[in-house]
């Protein structure tokens, strides 16, 4: 439900500033006490605006969680699909922006660590999290094929999937060592901390991907 789940919902502004209000609360305030009081506030309606999109805060906040995994997808997809980009490039976009605002961000971090508890114990939130994932993984995958293709490598959909797994583990590490903010490092070099493995997990010849990095004086 996830990425197709984020663009539906966002068509619909109103309900799209309810599940951003939803997010909010959740980040400040905590599963237990965002009530929907406090969201309605947050989003400027009444709670009957709340009402009439969800039949409870919790089919609301599971709509949020949906709508959280589809927007960090979207982010990922949106990059590396311009028409005149290589499989390279296209590949080392799709890495690159997950270390990027919007989906490099604290708050971020701490939503997808407050709903894994909830994936752990509720069947609704595990089939949210496994398709958000699952979707993920099939974009990782059709953006690696080309590249092995180019190099003469098996591209075979298992050996894609493979790939795909390994690529989105330590995306996802880094990921969460960038959002964290813990000031040991200047995030701006993960790109290109990422681009280096992901060459090695695909054993792709030095700066295949690298060389498509947007230097680091040019990133925000």
């Amino acid at each position: 439900m996830t990425r197709r789940a984020y663009s539906r919902l966002s068509q619909d502004q109103r309900r799209t500033d309810l599940l951003e209000a939803t997010l909010a609360c959740v980040a400040d305030l905590g599963l237990d006490k965002a009530g929907a009081r406090q969201i309605a506030e947050r989003a400027g309606v009444s709670a009957g605006l709340i009402r009439h999109y969800f039949p409870s805060k919790e089919d609301m906040v599971r709509a949020a969680y949906a709508y959280l995994m589809g927007q960090m997808t979207a982010a990922a997809e949106d990059s590396g699909t311009g028409e005149t980009l290589t499989p390279e490039a296209a590949l080392a976009d799709f890495i690159a922006a997950n270390f990027a605002p919007p989906s490099l961000s604290g708050v971020k971090v701490s939503l997808w660590a407050t709903f894994i508890g909830r994936v752990r114990v509720d069947p609704a939130y595990a089939d949210i999290h496994r398709e958000g994932y699952r979707e993920f993984l099939d974009l990782l995958a059709a953006r690696i094929h080309p590249v092995l293709v180019a190099q003469g490598r098996p591209a075979d959909p298992a050996q894609c999937q493979r790939l795909a797994i390994a690529l989105n583990g330590l995306i996802d590490g880094l990921w969460i060592e960038g959002s964290l903010g813990h000031g040991l490092y200047d995030a701006r070099r993960l790109p290109g901390i990422a681009l280096d493995a992901a060459e090695a997990i695909l054993r792709l010849p030095d700066t295949t991907l690298t060389r498509h990095m947007v230097p680091e004086d040019e990133r925000t």
